[in-house]
């Protein structure tokens, strides 16, 4: 989590709850970590030129935070809208991801995993435009779908990791299209895409052949979780219910990590198996 104090803080006429307050650049700013084992860590990031949307582990302990959107400067080139961050909150290196990032995720290799919004596709970003990308930390893209989808991307929903493997969820605008679960194995290349069970999820997490998704109620305490079983080639509904949350629920709140989902309501964090 990233503590930045109110004075760095301003607040939008349009947004309400606490999404809609957002850091104005540059500010300093404090990273808790808090792991499943261990002492709860911190450590003091200053100047910050972005504003952050992403935040995401790397290895050896380092930190990647990421805005959602840049800009193409008069030069033709986008600019940085990413900072890789020592242990000592140091900043390492800027990058650019992409533009209009609805998700971003890091695996274990330290590879950045993308999908993008309608924006970002038809804005003119190269890889954007191809809806998912992979990343590494000196900013190269080292990973497009390259054909290998069912259709073509519109909007990113969420994204998980396994193991090794990198799971994107996003859904296509097309009228034969919906959403989709694809799985992209790095160390192979191979990518197997399947229909998902539920449409435009939020939250996903992924265990072997059984998976977790959500599906919000915007901006109340309350959230939708589905349980799903890959059976043959489909992923079928095992259980649907509705949950009761300690806090409103908002976009970009839900992180899966080898098969557990991690769901932020307010200032809560809540695990959930799959």
């Amino acid at each position: 989590m990233l503590l930045v104090h109110r004075r760095h803080l301003r607040r939008s006429r349009y947004v309400k709850g606490w999404v809609g307050w957002s850091p104005e650049v540059p500010f300093d700013g404090m990273l808790v970590i808090r792991c499943a084992e261990g002492p709860v860590r911190s450590r003091v990031i200053k100047d910050l030129q972005i504003w952050p949307s992403h935040i995401a582990l790397l290895p050896d302990s380092r930190l990647l935070i990421a805005s959602g959107r840049t800009r193409r400067e008069e030069s033709g080139s986008w600019e940085p809208n990413a900072v890789v961050c020592s242990l000592d909150g140091e900043q390492e290196g800027t990058l650019c991801v992409g533009d209009d990032i609805p998700v971003l995720v890091t695996d274990r290799s330290g590879s950045i995993w993308t999908a993008y919004g309608d924006e970002g596709i038809y804005g003119g970003h190269p890889e954007s435009a191809a809806g998912l990308a992979g990343w590494s930390t000196d900013g190269l893209a080292m990973w497009a779908p390259e054909g290998r989808l069912p259709d073509a991307p519109l909007e990113g929903c969420t994204a998980a990791t396994e193991d090794d493997r990198v799971w994107l969820v996003w859904y296509s605008g097309s009228s034969r299209g919906g959403t989709f679960l694809t799985r992209i194995t790095p160390s192979t290349g191979e990518v197997t895409s399947w229909p998902s069970p539920v449409p435009d999820p939020d939250g996903f997490a992924v265990r072997g052949r059984r998976a977790v998704l959500t599906r919000r109620v915007h901006n109340r305490r309350s959230t939708e979780v589905v349980r799903a079983e890959l059976v043959g080639d489909t992923w079928s509904v095992t259980e649907r219910r509705k949950m009761r949350v300690p806090g409103r629920v908002v976009m970009r709140c839900g992180q899966g990590r080898d098969g557990f989902l991690w769901l932020r309501a307010s200032r809560t964090w809540l695990r959930i198996e799959a």
